[in-house]
């Protein structure tokens, strides 16, 4: 079963899109012009003593929907996307995130988010992406700093029509102490990852359809050996929709880097089936989401990780971590 974890910061990504919302961009506009770029200058300064008397002076906007769940004190790379009111997905917006202790204090940000889109070349389009209307389309990124362990409450300002509105999200966000989940810098956690071989069928470790290539390496056979790309996704059962498309991305990142890194695509559930729980895999490197990806260097060091949904730069700027 997935853990409360999962659920509080997941399943609202997972209800947006369910509903619809998987189409390009929304009430963004055109999305093929250059990218939107948020600028703190563009933002109100936090200069009132809370998030609500903030979201009081401001109309009412789309759904901020965060797209990840593990954040810890310090600097967070934060994921979400935004949904107006008829759950249609909004891309290319001048977006900003603020928090604030849900106890009280200081007001932090703007922290300026830009849009990162989930596209691929055409040759590593999935099925499955492809035949599902709900897939994420972009996501956007800010990188929030939170000064402590602890409940906080979070605000979006986006900028549309011309106007500054609120993106309010669903529920506060909470940042633990200390996450379980391997972090950069710590050694990889040694686990045998189904492959092909071992498995005696694709079918048994890989949902996406047509399917991927990254079914024939074991973690333990390389691990502290070479450069690793270990990717925790289920693209067919995956609750937040984007297991899909990251699993497209990591795709098309093998065909570039070849043999410089070894690929490993780890599915979530036991013999996928939602119902049985969390393969072991998953479990020993206490994930309480999906999807995540880790690189990993050749010494066995966790060069970079990602949890939810990633564009193909960032994972690109990960693998280089590594390599």
């Amino acid at each position: 079963m997935r853990t409360k974890l999962a659920c509080a910061a997941l399943v609202v990504f997972a209800a947006a899109t369910t509903a619809g919302c998987g189409g390009g961009g929304g009430s963004s506009g055109d999305t093929s012009s250059q990218p939107t770029v948020a600028k703190p200058a563009d933002f109100p300064k936090p200069d009132r003593g809370s998030l609500v008397e903030m979201r009081q002076e401001l109309a009412s906007g789309p759904v901020l929907a965060p797209a990840q769940a593990v954040l810890e004190p310090g600097r967070n790379r934060f994921a979400f996307a935004l949904f107006d009111r008829a759950r249609k997905q909004i891309t290319d917006a001048a977006v900003a995130v603020y928090v604030q202790p849900a106890s009280g204090g200081r007001v932090l940000g703007p922290f300026p988010a830009h849009d990162e889109s989930l596209a691929v070349a055409a040759p590593y389009r999935s099925q499955t992406v492809a035949n599902d209307p709900d897939a994420a389309q972009s996501v956007y990124v800010a990188n929030i700093r939170l000064p402590k362990a602890g409940n906080y409450n979070l605000l979006g300002v986006a900028r549309l029509d011309d106007r500054l509105v609120a993106a309010d999200p669903a529920a506060p966000t909470r940042a633990l102490a200390r996450s379980p989940v391997p972090d950069v810098g710590q050694k990889a956690i040694p686990v045998d990852t189904p492959t092909v071989a071992s498995a005696g069928s694709i079918e048994k470790v890989d949902t996406r359809q047509p399917h991927d290539d990254m079914h024939d390496v074991n973690l333990k056979d390389v691990l502290g050996k070479q450069p690793v790309v270990l990717l925790f996704a289920t693209p067919a059962l995956c609750q937040s929709r984007v297991c899909g498309p990251v699993t497209d991305i990591t795709e098309q990142l093998k065909a570039k880097y070849g043999k410089q890194a070894a690929f490993i695509h780890m599915e979530i559930y036991k013999d996928n089936d939602v119902s049985k729980g969390f393969r072991p895999q998953v479990l020993a490197w206490h994930l309480p989401t999906e999807p995540w990806v880790f690189t990993i260097k050749a010494d066995g060091t966790i060069a970079a990780r990602i949890e939810g949904a990633f564009s193909a730069s960032e994972l690109d700027a990960a693998i280089k971590k590594a390599l």
